[in-house]
């Protein structure tokens, strides 16, 4: 199991090398480039000169990609120019990157919850009426695009029952103590269990509108895995040795069907990182996603190439878990 780690570990390492090369080219082939978003469009040429020495864009690319990578490590990318002018842009992600976390773990438990239960319990009610309805409200779920849905909830449940807060991680009125940046965690680390709950209620409508993908996807996966492991001859070899139902579901069936659910897992948590865009929109949540948007129209290049290059790095990670729960789940992977 080691061995199989450190291999994974060492091809994340070139993975993450080509991903930030593609990050560092493409920022540079953007219309008007850092040196615009820095003094605008109307610069004189002897200014625009004067910055592109200060920062080393008149040096050759491999040159410059050295002094990026060296940067990157430092955690030096430069000062914000439209997000939060002046401010450092690893900080940016540092204060907003708890808010897009714990969005993306609500909505993540939410999809898994949901999704692997019923898409089981589906397969097991094959062609009946729950089968069926299950099946329509997941194609239901991914059809709806997020932001339509965010609006939805955030009309229905803030705007006009009240029942759940408009926007924002907490009441700005609530004197809660920060000590990680995860309200949730914070309130219950600091047994303040009302801002703790505060922030519960404020990721409840865009969780579930960042969630509904990723159900249905799960749903769906599920559903198809079981299926397929429910018509192998181990399964009915095990039911002829008069082994209890509980035994074949969780031995024979759902270990063998978890297989391609822990990928789809994998790559819908990578998706929630796109999701959050929209919806942090919605919601004004404040989190990576939020920042995203604003460093795209604003031209922050600063924060942009920090923001890209952690998303990459974050995706990376995501997979290397995956294998590892491949691994786990499957023995033979390890030999692979």
């Amino acid at each position: 199991m080691l061995r199989f780690i450190l291999r994974r570990l060492l091809q994340m390492t070139g993975v993450v090398i080509v991903l930030s090369l593609l990050v560092f080219l493409w920022l540079r082939s953007l219309p008007g480039g850092t040196v615009s978003a820095i003094l605008g469009e109307k610069a004189t040429p002897a200014r625009r000169a004067a910055l592109e020495k200060a920062l080393g864009l008149d040096q050759p690319l491999y040159v410059q990609y050295w002094e990026f990578v060296k940067r990157a490590v430092r955690g030096q990318f430069g000062s914000s120019t439209g997000v939060l002018p002046g401010v450092d842009a690893f900080q940016i992600f540092l204060q907003r990157f708890p808010a897009t976390v714990e969005l993306s773990i609500f909505a993540l438990v939410l999809a898994v919850a949901l999704g692997i239960p019923l898409g089981y319990m589906a397969a097991r009610r094959r062609a009946g009426w729950f089968d069926n309805l299950s099946v329509v409200g997941s194609l239901i779920g991914v059809a709806v695009p997020v932001f339509f849905l965010a609006f939805l909830l955030k009309y229905v449940f803030a705007v006009n029952l009240h029942w759940l807060p408009v926007s924002g991680r907490q009441d700005p009125g609530l004197d809660a103590t920060r000590v990680t940046g995860f309200f949730v965690l914070d309130g219950l680390l600091t047994r303040e269990f009302d801002a703790a709950w505060d922030a519960v209620k404020h990721l409840i409508l865009p969780g579930l509108a960042l969630a509904t993908i990723p159900f249905a996807v799960i749903f769906r996966i599920t559903r198809a895995a079981v299926l397929e492991v429910m018509d192998e001859d181990y399964v009915r070899t095990a039911e002829s040795k008069g082994l209890t139902a509980r035994v074949i579901r969780g031995r024979h069936i759902l270990r063998n069907a978890l297989l391609p659910v822990v990928t789809t897992i994998g790559l819908q948590t990578g998706g929630l990182l796109v999701g959050a865009v929209l919806t942090e929109r919605v919601f004004s949540f404040g989190g990576l996603g939020e920042a995203t948007a604003l460093s795209f129209e604003r031209k922050d290049y600063a924060v942009l190439q920090v923001l890209l290059l952690m998303f990459a790095v974050t995706f990376v990670i995501i997979n290397l878990l995956v294998d590892i729960a491949y691994a786990v789940i499957d023995p033979r992977i390890r030999t692979r």
